[in-house]
């Protein structure tokens, strides 16, 4: 008896327990099919989307679902031109208001003897961003610091640019010679820049700088929410000056998808715990949707300086990072240029370029020419490329009267002591190896002042060999000008290792900035390479950068931007769902 009641007994406990596991099987299949019809809704921008769920929420599996559901199609077989950046941002981001916050404006308006001249500043910041907002309209909010830059606003300080063909709109701010001194030259280049490029320059950290830097991003995320027209707009934020902003931005328009892009490197967590309020700049900077670096490695460094100093929650298998609530992807979206960049198309055959360097720089014909142009930055390594042509000089005095080395330096930031010595170290170095090898002409020529893109483009296309010789660089976008300026296929660009772009641009001389004689080694091969192996080169660097331009850049960025609001509509409409409210 005992036994037929433990065996009955036994038969309820089993159809219970299948019952139950076909009803959560069952019940789990409901949930999904309608997220994966909502999800197909959202996707195709569909109104008044319903799910009709029932019984309790199945957390892990809603996660796994909207995971998927991210995957928008992101596709290296597009060709990336501005129309296809249009197309797919219409696409995935109908609709969408596109801002950008950085520092440096596009486009700086100056009083001169002539008028009011346009002047488009030496930035790589801008170098990729202005074909984007040219492509995709929007607002760019940026400080006004041309002379003239107040006498061509209007009442709201705005401007249409370019201003030929106004393609989008920049709105100025004012900032105070008191604030710059604080926020700019203070806290984010004497405190932030050294920081984060690790060159042995000693950050210099001061409370009245670190207060004025809050306040300008301050004013900057408020005119942010200014300008926006929608409470979800995509805010593009720029670069170190703003890494309290999004945070700001996020507490007025918490439906804001805001990428947050870092284009300098981000250092180790040990390197990073010397700034006495990192806890409240990684704070800030999680306020984004999408924190964007140039490499996977800064990535990696930005997750750990989050793991150690702010309490939150890391999900490392997708590089996510929670705090207060909301989540932070942190990607890596490699930065590059237009192409082709509009400038090359105006200028003659790489031939002529080269007979016009010649005769402006009074060189014999024949000469061989390598090049360098940057800002005159310490992280540049401009000191350690003039070391190295002197070492090569030294090794084989036969190059004397038969290369020259011109190297622009356009002057950046010379209010800073370390700015204004570099200078006049690199002046005092030029005259000592002119003086030291002097023959027919001098090999050493040092351009210390700005240079317009159509300069630039003309070096490039008329050089042998390119220097890029950064002692840390998030990517460099100078090597890859160098690139596209050669449809010829010749010359050679000699790399440091210590760019980003040296991990794409693989077929460069790659070498060590702080070694001089090895990069006098890489000038020497550049100078004596055949042809042959400079085209195989250049082909492969070129066809690089052709696929992985500025535009395929902002497009990775934009459709993570729709991947991210399609999973935050989907946990709406589901939220609301599990507690019975028709979404309207």
């Amino acid at each position: 008896m005992l036994a037929y009641l433990l065996a009955a007994l036994a038969g309820v406990v089993l159809v219970l327990t299948v019952g139950t596991i076909i009803f959560a099987v069952l019940m789990m299949r409901g949930w999904m099919k309608a997220l994966r019809r909502a999800v197909e809704e959202v996707r195709r921008g569909a109104q008044g989307v319903h799910l009709q769920l029932g019984g309790s929420s199945i957390d892990r599996e809603i996660h796994k679902l909207l995971r998927s559901a991210e995957q928008v199609t992101f596709t290296s077989q597009i060709e990336w031109t501005p129309k296809s950046l249009q197309e797919v941002l219409q696409s995935v981001l109908p609709e969408a208001e596109v801002l950008v916050l950085s520092n440096r404006e596009p486009y700086i308006h100056n009083t001169s003897e002539a008028g009011i001249v346009v002047q488009r500043p030496a930035s790589g910041l801008v170098s990729a961003l202005e074909p984007i907002m040219r492509a995709c309209g929007g607002t760019w909010i940026a400080h006004g610091s041309g002379s003239a830059d107040r006498e061509t606003v209007d009442d709201n300080d705005r401007i249409g640019v370019p201003e030929s063909t106004p393609a989008y709109t920049l709105r100025r701010i004012w900032i105070s010679e008191e604030e710059q001194d604080g926020y700019y030259y203070g806290f984010a280049n004497e405190g932030l820049w050294p920081l984060c490029h690790i060159v042995f320059v000693r950050p210099t950290f001061r409370s009245s700088d670190w207060q004025m830097y809050r306040q300008i991003n301050q004013r900057f995320a408020d005119a942010v929410v200014a300008e926006a027209r929608t409470e979800d707009p995509v805010v593009l934020v720029q670069d170190y000056h703003f890494a309290l902003a999004p945070r700001m931005i996020r507490e007025r328009l918490p439906k804001a998808t805001i990428i947050t892009f870092w284009h300098i490197p981000w250092p180790n967590a040990e390197t990073f715990s010397i700034c006495p309020w990192k806890a409240e700049i990684i704070e800030g900077m999680l306020g984004s949707t999408i924190v964007g670096f140039h490499t996977q490695f800064h990535c990696n460094n930005f997750i750990e300086g989050v793991d150690r100093f702010v309490e939150s929650r890391i999900d490392r298998e997708v590089q996510a990072v929670s705090l207060g609530g909301h989540e932070t992807g942190v990607r890596a979206y490699p930065i590059s240029i237009e192409w082709p960049p509009r400038e090359v198309e105006k200028l003659p055959a790489p031939a002529e370029c080269r007979s016009g360097i010649i005769s402006q720089f009074e060189l014999t014909k024949g000469t061989r020419l390598i090049v360098g142009v940057e800002r005159f930055d310490y992280t540049k390594g401009i000191l350690d490329r003039m070391r190295a042509l002197d070492a090569l000089l030294l090794r084989n005095p036969a190059w004397r009267d038969r290369v020259a080395f011109i190297q622009v330096a356009a002057p950046t930031r010379s209010k800073l002591s370390s700015y204004s010595k570099l200078r006049a170290e690199a002046e005092a170095l030029a005259a000592e190896i002119n003086e030291r090898h002097h023959g027919r002409q001098p090999v050493m020529h040092l351009i210390t002042r700005h240079y317009e893109p159509s300069d630039v483009f003309r070096l490039f296309r008329g050089a042998d060999a390119c220097v890029v010789s950064s002692l840390h660089d998030g990517m460099n976008l100078v090597a890859k000008e160098f690139v596209s300026s050669r449809e010829d296929n010749a010359g050679v660009l000699i790399l440091s290792s210590f760019t980003g772009a040296s991990r794409e641009l693989s077929e460069a001389l790659i070498v060590n900035p702080y070694d001089s004689e090895e990069m006098a080694s890489a000038m020497e091969l550049a100078l004596t390479m055949p042809i042959e192996e400079q085209a195989e080169r250049m082909k492969l660097m070129r066809q690089q950068v052709k696929e992985h331009n500025v535009y395929r850049w902002a497009g990775a960025m934009l459709v993570d931007a729709a991947r991210s609001r399609t999973r935050e509509r989907v946990l709406g409409l589901a939220s609301k769902a599990r507690h019975g409210v028709k979404p309207i």
